[in-house]
């Protein structure tokens, strides 16, 4: 018995609609584009992220923003990796500290050094960003560029986080990671901007985040060009250059970029200048503050936390309208489930 015969004209013409509709609703999913962001729950930070990133980057639309201003800029600890217990590069330094004690008795009586030489972090972290400079700049300088790279790539691939266990770069955010490249795909260009040492970043952005070095801003020490062993190269010296953090972070923008940007990414009091800045021009602007949340998944801090502490800023944001990631509610998956490499 065919269709037909079994159902009336009214009736045979409104299933063939329904027919036609699932197949087209069935179509149009199997089509769909896959969710860029997949990390990320449905909420609305989410939503105005790619109602954001869609618009600048769209020519019909009234917020069009061409490619060459389509610049985005992120803060590295807390932002796009983990900064628990410490920032991950003084742990670096403390390590470093150990390495060269034999050839610095001095330091077995003189702080900071008498304290990381311990392991004593908390002492390390006491004695305040003068203290912490002169561990960073003793323990990095005097060294060739490439002697200082090595010595980066050698920690990462050995050493484990002092808690999670885990190496320094599987603590990569993987809703940041779909985040950056949803950017780049979008025409951004993306760059680093880290309080910490830029030297050190560069050692292992593009493998881990798809992020060149010559797009890595960073806090950095004076350097020298000089021949070693026939060599042409760059020696680091113990001298400040840059305090890439705070009111430093738009003066390394200015200074390496050259352009004010249209979307900023950051977690801590550090990226309050940041983020004024960016929101400071015209037309649209997007800042993003990542507001660690999570203490069964991570950490959670915020105003009292003597790392990445985060007040001003959260007021700020709430004074702005800025968009806030509440990590606990916005994310569903933290670190990333793929190890990244420091090759």
């Amino acid at each position: 018995m065919t269709l037909n015969r079994r159902l009336g004209p009214q009736t045979l013409s409104r299933v063939r609609a329904a027919m036609v509709s699932g197949a087209l609703a069935v179509a149009m999913t199997a089509c769909a584009a896959p969710d860029p962001l997949p990390s990320w729950n449905d909420t609305q930070t989410k939503r105005d992220i790619v109602a954001f990133v869609e618009s600048v980057s769209d020519e019909a639309s009234t917020d069009f923003v061409p490619e060459a201003e389509r610049i985005a800029t992120f803060d590295n600890d807390g932002c796009l990796w983990a900064e628990q217990p410490a920032y991950f590069q003084l742990l670096f330094a403390m390590d470093r500290a150990k390495a060269l004690a034999p050839n610095h008795p001095e330091w077995a009586d003189q702080e900071p050094f008498k304290s990381a030489i311990a392991g004593d972090l908390k002492a390390v972290a006491a004695q305040g960003v003068p203290a912490l400079m002169e561990l960073v700049m003793a323990t990095h300088a005097g060294m060739t560029a490439d002697e200082f790279a090595g010595s980066v790539m050698l920690w990462l691939a050995s050493e484990r986080h002092p808690t999670l266990d885990r190496p320094y770069t599987e603590l990569i955010y993987a809703p940041q990671l779909e985040l950056l490249d949803y950017l780049s795909d979008h025409g951004f260009k993306v760059f680093i901007v880290s309080g910490g040492g830029a030297d050190f970043v560069r050692v292992w952005s593009q493998n881990v985040y798809g992020i060149p070095p010559e797009r890595v801003v960073g806090s950095r020490i004076k350097a020298k060009y000089d021949v070693v062993d026939g060599i042409p190269t760059i020696v680091k010296l113990p001298e400040v250059d840059l305090i890439d953090d705070k009111e430093g972070k738009p003066v390394g923008i200015h200074q390496h970029i050259g352009r004010r940007p249209i979307f900023a990414g950051g977690n801590s009091d550090g990226d309050l200048a940041m983020f004024e800045y960016t929101a400071a021009g015209d037309g649209p602007r997007f800042c993003l503050l990542v507001h660690h949340t999570d203490a069964d998944r991570e950490w959670a801090y915020d105003r009292e936390s003597h790392v990445g502490k985060l007040d001003k800023a959260l007021d700020a944001a709430e004074e702005q309208g800025w968009a806030v990631v509440d990590m606990a509610r916005d994310w569903n998956v933290v670190f990333a489930p793929v190890a990244a490499t420091a090759e």
